[in-house]
């Protein structure tokens, strides 16, 4: 089956957002161009690793190149995510890149291969066996807002523990630092 390559280069919208109660949430990247949407499922972990990976890369860029423009004047993107959400499939593989020719970043998520062996290498873009993939170009301004609200959603799921910092189930707590007794 031939490799899907879904570019947007530039994007109009970038966010991270789910469906579900917390607990029970799917999360999903969604890029926009015009009427042209892709949405991808990607784990909490990965939505996590992506806006902490950003922030690094943003914080050097701003130590290394004061002059470089980082943070927008605008307000941040809060919308839900745009309906109807068609999975494309579900990524594996990400890559972070710096354009340092074009002062963009490069977002790349492959989707996992469908012989359910895991790689950890981005395939080339020549390789047609190749697992389909998303690549979106940000400016460092959509850069910085889709990292925050990257934490945003993360952190819009159940609440911690107090005690273990475990996330609280609203059908109950087993505390491991109350050797399981329910408070």
């Amino acid at each position: 089956m031939a490799r899907n390559i879904f570019l947007f280069d530039p994007v109009e919208r970038f966010v991270a957002g789910t469906v579900g109660q917390p607990g029970d949430r799917t999360f999903f990247l969604q890029a926009r161009t015009g009427s042209r949407i892709t949405s991808i499922v990607v784990e909490k972990a990965q939505v996590y690793v992506i806006a902490e990976r950003m922030g690094l890369l943003l914080r050097e860029l701003r130590r290394s190149n004061p002059a470089l423009r980082i943070t927008s004047n605008q307000t941040s993107d809060d919308l839900p995510l745009e309906q109807p959400i068609l999975e494309e499939f579900r990524a594996g593989v990400m890559g972070l890149t710096w354009l340092s020719d074009r002062e963009l970043v490069s977002i790349e998520l492959q989707a996992l291969p469908e012989t359910g062996e895991e790689t950890e290498e981005l395939f080339s873009d020549d390789d047609d066996n190749a697992p389909d993939l998303l690549r979106v170009i940000l400016t460092l301004p959509q850069a910085d807002a889709f990292a925050k609200r990257c934490l945003a959603v993360v952190n819009a799921g159940r609440l911690p523990c107090p005690f273990c910092g475990l996330p609280l189930d609203p059908n109950g707590h087993v505390c491991p630092r109350a050797n399981g007794y329910r408070r």
